[in-house]
């Protein structure tokens, strides 16, 4: 609710202080998250003890800091659990994997980032350096899964999401604004798939295809990790770029999407009578 009079304040200053832990920051002092929160430490402290109480902190580093719990943990694989992507997903990913090779995911977005949720690893030698895990946050504007992702978005709604003059630069390649984040997603859109080398991680490529909901929207991606060492070839062949295509189609349509059947709406008014407009 939008309404202050519903906030209960404790509950909101605790889950700042979960959202302010990620990959970069693992843990922080409560004196930290106090100076970054704008809280007086007397209640951090209270907090982050009420915290770790509850499995959703824990100490590290000589007890003077603090990293997120296990109870985190159960949350989040619940979560994910219930989700009709994972569910439909993870014998999709196990079978792309199987035919391609090469280690598969499902990603989705969340706000400016991207979220791995499901995964099927390869083991097989030398692919071991490919081990983003199922939680793994990545900027979505940096990677090739963020770029199908966000290609729902015209321009107006980019330009909100990103309000900065120039993007947080990771590689050379990736875009500095959003006017050319814009330019790579419509080049995407059009061809219905992306292929990145070295665009977020180098000496990985990746292939990706985006999923879509029974309204037509992108609701995920999935895709293949290929790494490059040694003498491996680099370029995508036509066939693993088929192989993710067909994958993520047959989620979409597990999915519900009809895409000769426009939304479910329209489905709807299609069953009752009522012309197109």
């Amino acid at each position: 609710m939008n309404d202050s009079a519903y906030v209960v304040p404790g509950l909101e200053r605790g889950l700042r202080i979960l959202a302010e832990f990620s990959p970069r920051e693992p843990v922080l002092s409560a004196a930290e998250l106090a100076r970054r929160l704008r809280i007086p430490r007397t209640t951090v402290f209270r907090l982050v003890q009420t915290l770790e109480s509850l499995g959703f902190l824990e100490r590290a580093e000589n007890e003077r800091y603090y990293q997120l719990g296990v109870a985190i943990l159960r949350l989040g694989f619940e979560y994910l659990s219930s989700l009709e992507l994972t569910d439909f997903g993870i014998p999709l990913l196990e079978r792309l994997r199987d035919l391609t090779g090469f280690t598969s995911h499902i990603v989705i977005r969340d706000g400016r980032d991207i979220v791995f949720v499901a995964k099927a690893q390869c083991f097989e030698a030398g692919f071991g350096t490919v081990r983003v895990n199922v939680g793994t946050r990545l900027p979505a504007h940096a990677t090739i899964h963020g770029r199908v992702l966000l290609s729902d978005l015209d321009m107006d709604a980019l330009g909100r999401l990103y309000p900065e003059p120039e993007l947080e630069q990771f590689t050379e390649r990736t875009p500095r604004t959003v006017a050319e984040l814009y330019e790579l997603i419509r080049v995407d859109l059009t061809r219905g798939y992306a292929v990145g080398e070295s665009y977020f991680e180098r000496d990985i490529s990746v292939v990706t295809a985006p999923v879509k909901d029974e309204e037509g929207r992108i609701a995920a991606v999935v895709t293949v990790t290929v790494p490059h060492g040694g003498e491996r070839e680099r370029r995508i062949p036509d066939e693993l770029v088929e192989r993710v295509r067909a994958a993520a189609n047959e989620l979409s349509l597990r999915l519900n999407y009809r895409p000769d059947q426009g939304s479910s709406a329209d489905r709807f008014l299609h069953a009752i009578g009522v012309p197109p407009r």
